[in-house]
């Protein structure tokens, strides 16, 4: 069931989506070459504790993975799509680093995920870079009553085609509020003009993710790492967006 949240509600959320919009900024600022992921997931559980808020992420048990999830954000780094566990690898001069954060506050969850371009990549990771950053700005433009969800993920493939890059299919953009995962499901592919209509209210965790080689991927032994199947690079942006009769509202920028 879809859920319309009041402006109150999506007051709450803003907040949550503000902590989460300074944490991937903080994160940005030592994202250098040396850092290990595992730093960064140190600096981001700090900040959210210094915000009172809560990780949504640690401990998280999915619907892939009856592991719990062991830190507070996902850092994905080249061929990695999505669910990076930080550990004690190093980030390297050309790597494409995804960053997922999501925190709790009251009740109420907010989601985000940006990737950086560590130093000098090559051109097709920054074709790639550019073309999921456009596909988020373009589907976030979507974003209005009356439209239908899959306008959302008609944009997002057709940005993605556009440069011959392919879009992740197992994984799915989501509804959010009092729960991380709500309803709709946003895919990254289809038709326009079906599904759900946009209706006020409505907040929603939009996030492409866009492969230089093929669609498929596959979740690696720690039971949360999902990498493209090819080993290709793959590329994720995320913001949450509330649905209101002025457009859309980003919940996760700052």
């Amino acid at each position: 069931m879809i859920v319309c949240k009041s402006a109150s509600e999506i007051r709450l959320m803003q907040k949550a989506g503000a902590v989460v919009a300074e944490v991937l900024l903080q994160l940005e600022n030592n994202l250098i070459p040396g850092v290990q992921t595992v730093y960064l997931d140190r600096i981001a559980e700090n900040l959210i504790a210094k915000r009172n808020a809560i990780p949504a992420f640690k401990g998280y048990i999915g619907k892939l993975s009856s592991k719990p999830f062991p830190a507070s954000i996902c850092v994905s780094i080249n061929e990695e799509v999505v669910h990076g566990i930080p550990g004690k690898r190093l980030i390297k001069d050309g790597d494409l680093v995804s960053v997922d954060v999501g925190v709790r506050i009251n009740g109420y969850f907010a989601d985000a995920a940006r990737s950086f371009k560590i130093g000098c990549v090559n051109k097709q990771v920054d074709r790639l870079y550019s073309a999921t950053l456009d596909a988020l700005n373009l589907s976030i433009d979507k974003c209005f009553i009356g439209n239908r969800v899959s306008d959302i993920s008609h944009v997002i493939e057709s940005r993605a085609a556009r440069d011959n890059f392919s879009v992740v299919r197992v994984f799915v953009g989501h509804g959010i509020g009092k729960k991380m995962h709500e309803d709709p499901q946003i895919l990254n592919y289809g038709p326009p003009g079906q599904g759900p209509l946009l209706k006020k209210g409505m907040v929603l965790a939009i996030e492409p993710m866009l492969n230089v080689g093929k669609s498929d991927v596959e979740v690696l032994e720690d039971c949360w790492t999902v990498v493209t199947s090819d080993r290709e690079y793959s590329c994720h942006f995320e913001d949450t967006v509330a649905i209101t009769e002025n457009g859309p509202l980003i919940l996760t920028r700052i």
